[in-house]
């Protein structure tokens, strides 16, 4: 009978340690509700965890909702996550640390935040590149060195991504290549 047992919790040990382990490091997923469909996207919270926590409280708390991907360039990246329809900024919270060191390469269906040539300037703004873009990476901590912050991937929704990266742009005001016809980012949700 003790053997019994000790091999019951043996199992039970093992079952909990590989629970844990494996769920433990599940990344949270994201979808992105636009005008032209949905976008789904991984986070890498063990690579970027300052800049995915600061991610998901932007969309808990709702501050995406009804902004629009207002820079598009074809062959480059989509951006959004910052301005109204009427091309007004949302008020941010501060900015976040750079995370770009993390090793995540702005390849292709990637996601990373946009910031200003300060390094360490993001806050709400993000992009998702349409194709490799490794002139985007982190080199050094130079001022020109420091790169964009990967801290996801599409998952679903990369047809999406090329839809609305193909659009019609143009001068809206001092922004450049900005979409003919709004595409409205109508919110950004934490999957279940």
């Amino acid at each position: 009978m003790k053997n019994y047992i000790t091999k019951i919790l043996a199992c039970l040990f093992i079952s909990s340690t590989l629970f844990n382990g494996v769920y433990a490091k599940m990344n949270p997923k994201v979808i992105i509700e636009t005008s032209k469909g949905n976008i789904e996207i991984e986070l890498y919270q063990t690579e970027a965890p300052e800049t995915v926590k600061n991610f998901i409280n932007y969309a808990s708390s709702g501050f995406y909702n009804d902004t629009i991907f207002h820079r598009v360039i074809k062959g480059f990246m989509i951006q959004g996550g910052g301005l109204t329809e009427d091309m007004q900024n949302k008020e941010t919270d501060k900015p976040i640390k750079n995370e770009a060191t993390n090793g995540l390469s702005n390849k292709r269906g990637t996601i990373a935040m946009a910031r200003t040539s300060e390094p360490h300037s993001a806050s709400s703004q993000f992009f998702i590149n349409h194709k490799d873009n490794d002139f985007l990476d982190f080199k050094d901590e130079s001022p020109n060195g420091w790169g964009y912050c990967v801290f996801g991937i599409v998952v679903n929704g990369l047809d999406i991504v090329d839809e609305i990266a193909n659009v019609v742009t143009g001068n809206y005001g001092p922004y450049s290549d900005v979409p003919k016809d709004v595409i409205q980012i109508i919110s950004v949700k934490i999957s279940e």
